[in-house]
């Protein structure tokens, strides 16, 4: 979808050539006529009592008079506020999905809009008419194709609408991706979409085989691995946005491409959304699309461990030990808990690059399900300050998470007979368990983990990946440059990479 960002007065949006007109209008200012034709349409429709005051409330009109647009959509947004706005368009775009509506202006030109508003206005938009076609060529087509945001002063916008057009680039190659079956989304595909992410300037990709994760040392990784006829893909990327002095901020996301079980094997109904498994995966390389659009200035590593685990004659047993990257043995008592094994050596790769932090993204546990839903990612992380610059993205992106605990005492089930430790603890606890064994694996790197299992995908009528935590993520680095940029570390000289600030309301 094509996003353009324009100055319009209420009169200049009354005017614009497109098919429709979604405006939203703030709950706290009255009303009144001045002169323009959507305002006095505004004006006239809150006096009649046909546009009530409260978010999402709306009214649509058809061929106002001295509109130009034969559709109109009022919508109350609010307090105007970042997250009204995002609930507001969504609300109003309900009533615009029809065929013949292919040119928009979304008019944010009545409130006064900062930076987090258009970013939100812009993700809501294009989240409202996301469509997947990849494996259903029945499905029609995205029917929008241009929104013109309309604003009282874009200059003042700009960053906002710039961080907002990378962010759907980044969620929708992210849902793209993940909605993939597991036979259209196998590590080998998963491999070349991160090759072709690869010849964006600024990007490099690196894909490793098995002998080469062998030779590595990787021992759980391949262990996974074993019970697959897909052979297993180890994706390391790079973007290169700072001075190469500036230690990058590694992202390291779980590829499950599908996920049976293994041995320990899972239940009939729902496997079917294991194919989401590796939605991890899917949140970095949408990450990289989204740094390549915004182009901050800073560095990035993503790695992706990536392979399926199936239940073939190869495939490891409960009580199987294995010896990991870092010489640390694991005893596998369920072969279901096998993201953790496959991040566990990835995060022993991820020390090489001496990071500014270590993030791991996963959708590891069911635990994490129960404990939060689909409204908030878990946080785990070793560093109060790590912890809190990862909250308050997700807060600034629309795209929250909060922070479990990580005391010693979890992480005493973790003990083995045969091991330096097993990899599960019981059902209790689960999902700290699960970052307790991870932690094992991270020294003294400033290290958190992200459990998405339960905000990566939605289930029932609406089944499909969500792109999260990409807004999140995104936001983080954006921050990231801001810090860097404080402290002087530049961008390579003669390249186009900004310092770029973080989204003011």
């Amino acid at each position: 979808m094509d996003f353009e960002l324009k100055s319009l007065s209420p009169t200049q949006a009354a005017a614009l050539s497109v098919d429709a007109l979604l405006v939203l209008v703030p709950d706290a200012k009255p009303a009144k006529p001045s002169g323009d034709a959507l305002s006095d349409l505004v004006a006239s429709a809150t006096r009649q009592g046909d546009l009530e005051v409260g978010l999402g409330k709306q009214l649509a009109c058809y061929r106002p008079a001295g509109v130009k647009a034969a559709r109109v959509v009022l919508v109350r947004s609010g307090d105007g506020a970042a997250v009204s706005v995002r609930k507001a368009v969504s609300a109003g775009m309900a009533a615009l999905k029809q065929p013949g509506v292919k040119k928009i202006g979304l008019v944010l030109s009545l409130l006064d809009a900062g930076n987090d508003s258009v970013r939100a206005a812009v993700s809501a938009c294009a989240e409202a008419t996301y469509v997947y076609t990849t494996t259903k060529p029945s499905a029609k087509a995205r029917a929008l194709q241009q929104v013109t945001v309309g604003v009282s002063d874009a200059a003042a916008v700009r960053d906002g609408f710039d961080v907002g057009r990378a962010q759907v680039t980044g969620v929708e190659f992210a849902k793209e991706w993940a909605n993939r079956p597991a036979n259209h989304a196998t590590p080998t595909m998963l491999a070349e979409a991160a090759r072709k992410l690869g010849r964006k300037p600024g990007i490099k990709t690196e894909v490793l085989g098995p002998k080469q994760v062998e030779a590595l040392g990787m021992g759980s990784f391949l262990a996974v691995a074993k019970g697959s006829a897909e052979p297993l893909r180890f994706i390391v990327m790079h973007y290169s946005g700072a001075a190469k002095s500036s230690a990058p901020v590694v992202l390291v996301g779980k590829g499950i491409t599908f996920d049976t079980g293994g041995i320990s094997i899972k239940p009939a109904p729902e496997m079917d959304e294991m194919k989401f498994d590796m939605g991890g995966a899917a949140s970095v390389l949408g990450t990289f699309a989204a740094l390549a659009e915004l182009k901050p200035a800073i560095n990035v590593v993503g790695l992706i461990p990536s392979c399926e685990n199936m239940p073939d004659g190869l495939a490891v047993k409960p009580g199987d030990v294995v010896t990991s990257m870092s010489g640390q043995t694991i005893e596998i008592l369920n072969t279901d808990a096998e993201g953790r094994l496959i991040l566990c050596d990835a995060l022993t790769y991820a020390s090489r690059f001496k990071p500014r932090s270590v993030v791991d993204i996963a959708t590891l546990t069911g635990a994490c399900v129960i404990a939060l839903g689909g409204v908030r990612s878990g946080l785990f992380s070793t560093r109060d300050d790590l912890a809190q610059a990862l909250q308050q993205a997700g807060e600034t992106a629309q795209d929250p998470c909060w922070r479990l605990p990580l005391d010693d005492e979890y992480g005493e089930g973790l003990k083995s007979n045969f091991a330096d430790m097993g990899n599960v603890a019981g059902r209790a606890g689960g999902a700290i368990t699960a970052a307790k064994f991870l932690q094992k694996f991270t020294a003294d790197l400033p290290w958190a983990h992200l459990d998405i299992a339960g905000t990566a995908w939605k289930s029932g009528a609406a089944k499909g990946s969500t792109g999260r935590p990409v807004p999140l993520l995104l936001q983080y680095l954006i921050d990231q440059a801001a810090v860097l940029a404080a402290a002087g570390q530049a961008a390579p000289a003669g390249k186009a990479h900004r310092a770029a600030r973080p989204a003011k309301a």
